[in-house]
């Protein structure tokens, strides 16, 4: 069985290009799995299981875990990734994931992730822009970020959610 290793951290560490004051961050470890077999590279669908790891991670943290949202027939689904990959990953770097939510809007939520090498000098390896979206498991259709989730979410900006 494939492992992933997304290990939260306790206490925040400073990244330059991390807008959100307090966001929600891993230590990622590579694998031999995770590097193609060619070369010591981290294949690219690595960045997503790791993205997708680490957002459920900090709904987690926020108190809305997998079991609740299922025990309220809700769950996140990925509308959208936009991912910018700046540098190459290698089994031998420290890597730290960097989450947080930027805004919530009605039934969706718009979330960055950083991931950052951490070796004699901070590089940012890739970036990826999520756009999530609550759906009614029953239904399958989009449904009202609850108040309270989107409060815990700690976006960046205030959120504008569905008037009751």
């Amino acid at each position: 069985m494939n492992k992933l290793l997304v290990e939260p951290i306790a206490s925040s560490v400073a990244i330059d290009s991390v807008l959100h004051p307090n966001p929600f961050q891993c230590k990622l470890s590579v694998l031999p799995h995770q590097t193609s077999n060619e070369v010591n590279h981290v294949n690219n669908i690595e960045y997503l299981k790791w993205i997708d790891k680490a957002a459920q991670l900090h709904c987690d943290a926020c108190g809305w875990t997998r079991d609740s949202l299922l025990a309220s027939n809700l769950m996140w689904f990925v509308g959208r990734h936009e991912i910018d990959y700046r540098a190459e990953t290698t089994s031998e770097d420290d890597l730290l994931l960097s989450t947080w939510v930027d805004d919530v809007r009605r039934v969706k939520s718009w979330r960055t992730t950083q991931i950052h090498s951490l070796g004699k000098t901070q590089k940012l390896i890739c970036q990826c822009k999520t756009l999530w979206v609550l759906v009614d498991l029953q239904t399958r259709r989009p449904v009202p970020v609850p108040e309270a989730m989107a409060i815990a979410f700690q976006p960046l900006t205030a959120p504008r959610l569905a008037q009751s």
